[in-house]
């Protein structure tokens, strides 16, 4: 039987390869690289603008005298650079928020993400969106006249020893309260994304031995979803960090070294927003104590980044 083959009328390879350099294509690999150089750039910005004044800050005053036990009070007539006091304050405030929104948001994700249906969704997402974009200055002035008062009025005095002392105008608690909840759309938004990239194949296999929901939401899904709930969280902390207008405004100008709720304090975003818009001359220690402060904030925000991101690489899960 006679046999026909079919032939290319060339001998050049087939290639999927395009002939012809796309002009287009070109300039959107430059624009996206310009766009990541960027990046590089401002950041690399940001940290040669904090370092050259840190470095004068520190030659004026001993780094061992700044992170003292002394009272915290650079504008006064005889200052004083205990940053001990600003960094407890600080890390007050992101304790309780902590307490408030990790909770809340991963609540809420979890709910979203197992129990509701559709329609809930689609009311859920967009009222967290909604809370997400409201401007910082609204929550500020929403912990400060309306939060603040309520909870004055409201304080259990009939607790012993300090915790039962009515707080001031401004306290801790206040700001903590409005901040978390500020903070739960964010955790609860990527939070939500993790689990629900989880494949549907483990949630059915789980059902189909046995498993409740609950069970299915917190020994499932949960676990693998475990890299972006840190993600998540870690993201909620760092915007807790470095709020400005919030703590600005509800938490206190007073420099306390204190975890209780009904104190005020000062953090170090507080005092870089009332000290940078204040009288200062160029050149002096007070105006170097604001970017010793930046430098020092910029510091704690790149150390729990890194955590994190190691800690994601550790539980990261991957699917096929």
């Amino acid at each position: 039987m006679a046999t026909s083959t079919i032939t290319s009328s060339t001998d050049a390879p087939f290639s999927l390869d395009a002939t012809k350099s796309r002009i287009g294509e070109k300039v959107i690999v430059a624009g996206l690289f310009l766009a990541a150089a960027l990046a590089v750039l401002i950041t690399i910005a940001i940290v040669v603008s904090l370092v050259f004044p840190t470095i004068e800050f520190f030659e004026t005053v001993p780094i061992a005298r700044f992170f003292s036990n002394e009272p915290w009070g650079p504008l006064f007539a005889n200052p004083t650079y205990g940053v001990i006091n600003i960094l407890g304050g600080t890390f007050a405030i992101v304790l309780y928020t902590s307490v408030i929104s990790l909770p809340a948001g991963l609540g809420s994700a979890i709910y979203m993400s197992e129990y509701a249906g559709p329609r809930m969704r689609k009311v859920l997402q967009p009222l967290l969106e909604i809370l997400e974009g409201i401007p910082t200055v609204v929550y500020g002035i929403f912990a400060l006249f309306f939060v603040a008062p309520l909870l004055k009025d409201n304080w259990p005095t009939w607790i012993p020893g300090k915790l039962g002392e009515e707080p001031q105008f401004q306290f801790i608690l206040a700001a903590s309260l409005v901040l978390g909840v500020m903070i739960i759309p964010t955790v609860a938004s990527v939070a939500y994304d993790s689990m629900n990239a989880v494949p549907r194949a483990l949630r059915e296999a789980a059902y189909g031995l046995g498993s409740t929901r609950m069970q299915v939401a917190t020994r499932v899904v949960v676990p693998s979803a475990l890299s972006g709930i840190i993600a998540s969280f870690v993201l909620g902390l760092s915007r807790a960090v470095g709020e400005t207008i919030v703590v600005l405004m509800a938490a206190g100008a007073v420099a306390n070294l204190t975890l209780w709720p009904n104190d005020p304090v000062l953090t170090m975003t507080a005092f870089i927003g009332r000290t940078a818009t204040g009288d200062i001359s160029t050149g002096s220690t007070a105006y170097f104590t604001v970017f010793a402060v930046g430098a020092l904030l910029f510091l704690i925000t790149l150390t729990v980044n890194m955590i994190a991101i190691t800690l994601v690489r550790r539980f990261r899960e991957v699917y096929e």
